[in-house]
């Protein structure tokens, strides 16, 4: 008796049919509408964007470039998830919200240009592109992106500063030590000066 019921408990299930129509009708109906990326996507003014950089490409010659909107999303999800240009790339084949970000209406399998593309993009655009970019993030978080200034959260960022090493600390020394022999009127049998503009006090 208890072998029938184990028998009965793990009876193969039935196979799900794949070709069944699903209940979405569309990509975006598919996408959970809480999904930060999803709200953002909406909230971008794209048209900035469109009318801004427009006159970098040319209407008649060349080959056809890459969407603005697209090359746009790829450079702000890269700052919101502290990306490189390669793995930007890769992740927007894996990720419905990033397409949707990218103004996408079908998921594609495909990366959607290739990392240098974004370098040349960056190089199109200038700084004044970049700013753009910043001022309308700004503004979609509510701030005033008015200002002429904009403030930023550097705490993460690198510094351009140098910070003490041994021969640093021999040059300062020796430098002190020149100014009280020459206040002093002492007469030194070396000054170092050649030690202290070489790179490197190791001969000091």
């Amino acid at each position: 008796m208890s072998l029938k019921i184990l028998q009965i408990c793990i009876m193969l299930s039935k196979q799900k049919n794949s070709a069944q129509i699903g209940f979405y009708s569309s990509f975006e109906e598919q996408l959970n509408h809480s999904h930060p990326l999803y709200i953002l996507a909406n909230r971008i003014d794209w048209n900035v964007f469109e009318e801004a950089f427009k006159k970098h490409y040319s209407a008649t010659q060349g080959k056809p470039g890459k969407p603005i909107r697209l090359m746009v999303s790829l450079l702000i999800l890269k700052q919101l998830r502290n990306l490189s240009d390669e793995s930007v790339v890769g992740q927007w084949a894996e990720n419905a919200y990033y397409q949707y970000f990218g103004g996408e209406k079908l998921f594609s399998v495909k990366p959607p240009c290739v990392p240098t593309e974004l370098v040349e993009f960056r190089k199109r655009i200038g700084e004044a592109g970049s700013e753009l970019i910043f001022k309308e993030s700004i503004r979609i978080n509510g701030k005033d992106a008015d200002d002429d200034n904009l403030s930023g959260d550097t705490t993460v960022q690198e510094k351009n500063i140098t910070y003490p090493t041994d021969d640093k600390l021999y040059k300062k020394i020796i430098v002190k030590c020149q100014a009280i022999g020459l206040k002093e009127r002492v007469e030194l049998r070396q000054s170092y000066k050649f030690t202290v503009k070489n790179k490197h006090c190791s001969a000091f």
